[in-house]
């Protein structure tokens, strides 16, 4: 049986000789795996990259692991090779996606939403603000919301109870509300306040679960953004 899907290639390692083995999250917001055979060759090893969006056409056979074949698809990646603030922050995109759900789980609109960032990213000068409402999205639709426009009366978030609050305690920490309007200088004490969040409840509430850490993509990502506003 064969079934042909849209995605967004996660993972992608070798296999055995010439083949790989590739984990891409589908327009039908689940990560689906498999092998593609003769993926290290000359053809192919460009079109299996993290961050690529692909047509992926998926051979299913009883008791063996899916066989894939796929085709680059929009947006392009070629467009932002040359920019290293991109191109990191899109393999930081696909790790976060990658550790976000588990094979075979379902999730709606996840693929949507790295979609639409990624697209937004790809073609606009000014993107960042986007990326960190896009962490915010991440979170909410894996199960974990932080609801920023419902809180703006509250000045701090506190990191223990993963709440809003009105007073500053020990635990807690300003919301840089003041990042979220797009006409507003971006600072880094506010975006270091944004990572500091997002990487409290992404490994207290998730990656805790299932005993894994923060990838080196999002760690390396964070690293260039904080030293380009030293």
């Amino acid at each position: 049986m064969q079934t042909k899907l849209r995605g967004f290639l996660v993972s992608s390692r070798v296999y055995r000789e010439n083949d790989l083995f590739v984990k891409f999250l589908s327009e039908k917001d689940e990560l689906i795996s498999g092998i593609v055979y003769g993926g290290l060759s000359k053809k192919k090893k460009n079109i299996y990259q993290i961050g690529f969006f692909l047509d992926v056409e998926v051979s299913i056979k009883p008791n063996k692991p899916f066989s894939l074949n796929g085709e680059l698809s929009k947006p392009y990646v070629t467009k932002i090779v040359n920019d290293k603030y991109k191109l990191n922050c899109l393999l930081c995109v696909a790790a976060l996606v990658s550790l976000s759900l588990i094979e075979g789980q379902r999730v709606k609109n996840i693929f949507k939403i790295v979609e639409n960032f990624l697209f937004n990213m790809f073609n606009n000068s000014k993107w960042f603000i986007e990326y960190c409402i896009f962490l915010f999205q991440l979170l909410k639709i894996i199960g974990y919301e932080i609801n920023i426009s419902e809180s703006k009366q509250n000045k701090y978030f506190d990191l223990e109870e993963l709440n809003f609050k009105n007073i500053l305690t020990e635990s807690s920490l300003e919301f840089p509300h003041k990042l979220f309007d797009k006409n507003t200088r971006i600072e880094k004490e506010s975006v270091n306040q944004i990572f500091n969040i997002f990487e409290t409840v992404f490994v207290k509430q998730h990656l805790s679960n299932l005993n894994l850490q923060l990838p080196n993509q999002y760690h390396l990502f964070k690293k260039i953004i904080i030293e380009k506003l030293n």
